[in-house]
């Protein structure tokens, strides 16, 4: 092994934050209890959310739907029409920025609702449907509403937390004279994600909803009768359970995991995702390097230099990743050094390398959990979306990897893994047509 290649190893080692501390098949085992625990009202750090949402039913044609979706950056809106199975028209499509982030923070609820209230002003009367993508954890209740228990991704509306979003929505729309006899359903992206891929004309065993981008969660279909924490439910149905599986805190953390926490809103939440997802990965690469420097694993210049740098965004990272020899990168301009070069490379790459596998442990879970993939023509589908997953080098293939090589080689399980374009809105659709 190239002796700087050897070293940034041995570093990531001794911080007890490398791809090795982890095996699959232990975190796995972990995910598998805490999702059973979650659904039976049992101490666990996943949510196991339930959704009322029936999978089996079929979407009706050529209705028209609004649909919103509220994501870590970004607030989404559309009309939706579904004038073949599974082939959706999507217009009026805008986008706006998420309210309570950026110089939006710590707006109060009524001023929250009222922007979007705002963004849907265009399309309001299109449809008395709305499907609504909410990406945060949110009770939902039968009649489709839900209420936010807190938000993730540093979002900062703190008086929306514990209020119901439809009902204020609704509110919000008869303050500003639109009109509010609507139907909402609201749910997560990772569920609209699952009706997304559950939408496509190709038939599965079963179906999971993935995310990784600012966050990361992943949804599934559970029998009712395994559902324990819900009473009266028909226990021969099934529904989508929103794992918020980005708040898993039970797998090993390294010591500058645990300083990094320590750096964010609340520290002993969303572990999990302050690992692998596209929000936390600058942050939490830029004190692993300037560790790396104080320990001095770099020439004084790019010690000086990455000690003194304020912030690291992804995109600077992947950039440098993808062509370490680009001395335009902000990265790649710090390296006055071959062992500068490689060692960075090293750190960064490593920690990508370690959220693909926790990915992966994370993913072999929830295929597990259905039951469902022992036959490889009839596979289960993981509709995945994000662009950390799909634009960060190398975490794409790596986590595909990690899962074929646990999943076909050890437990006999098969999967497909499939990609569509604004899946959350046309999730989004599909939950709002089957209210």
């Amino acid at each position: 092994m190239n002796k700087h290649v050897q070293l940034g190893m041995n570093f990531l080692q001794n911080y007890k934050i490398d791809s090795e501390q982890y095996d699959i098949d232990e975190v796995c085992k972990l995910f598998l209890d805490e999702m059973k625990k979650g659904l039976n009202e049992r101490n666990s750090s996943l949510m196991m959310i339930p959704t009322y949402i029936d999978t089996e039913t079929t979407v009706p044609l050529n209705e028209p739907v609004i649909v919103l979706d509220a994501g870590g950056t970004n607030f989404r809106t559309a009309t939706v029409i579904f004038e073949k199975p599974g082939i959706p028209t999507i217009t009026k499509y805008k986008k706006f920025p998420m309210p309570g982030t950026g110089n939006d923070e710590n707006i109060g609820r009524l001023e929250f609702f009222d922007r979007i209230a705002g963004f849907v002003e265009e399309s309001s009367s299109d449809s008395n449907r709305i499907g609504f993508c909410f990406s945060y954890p949110t009770e939902i209740f039968p009649n489709g509403d839900g209420k936010l228990l807190h938000f993730t991704k540093e979002v900062k509306a703190p008086d929306v937390v514990e209020t119901m979003i439809g009902k204020n929505l609704l509110e919000a729309f008869k303050r500003k004279g639109l009109q509010d006899q609507k139907n909402i359903v609201i749910l997560n992206d990772t569920v609209a994600t699952l009706l997304a891929g559950k939408a496509q004309e190709k038939m599965y065993s079963s179906y999971i909803g993935f995310i990784l981008g600012t966050g990361t969660n992943c949804s599934y279909i559970e029998k009712n009768l395994n559902i324990g924490k819900v009473h009266n439910l028909i226990k021969e149905d099934s529904q989508a359970i929103n794992i918020e599986s980005g708040k898993s805190g039970l797998f090993k953390s390294g010591i500058l995991d645990e300083e990094f926490f320590a750096t964010t809103d609340k520290p002993l939440e969303g572990r999990f995702e302050k690992i692998v997802s596209g929000a936390y990965q600058g942050p939490l690469a830029l004190m692993v390097l300037k560790k790396a420097a104080k320990d001095g694993l770099f020439s004084n210049s790019f010690k000086e230099s990455i000690i003194n740098l304020a912030t690291l965004e992804p995109a600077v990272m992947d950039g440098f990743l993808n062509y370490p020899g680009n001395i335009v990168n902000p990265l790649g301009k710090l390296c006055t050094t071959e062992s500068d070069k490689i060692i960075l490379f090293t750190i960064m790459d490593q920690l990508i390398e370690r959220a693909a596998k926790l990915t992966a442990a994370q993913l072999a879970a929830v295929v597990l959990k259905t039951g469902k993939g022992d036959d490889p023509t009839y596979p289960v589908c993981i509709a995945a979306d994000g662009t950390t997953y799909y634009k960060t080098k190398g975490l794409k293939f790596r986590t595909e990897y990690y899962l074929k090589e646990y999943l076909e080689n050890t437990k006999n399980r098969y999967v497909e893994f499939c990609h569509l374009d604004d899946a959350p809105l046309i999730g989004a659709a599909v939950a709002g047509l089957l209210i």
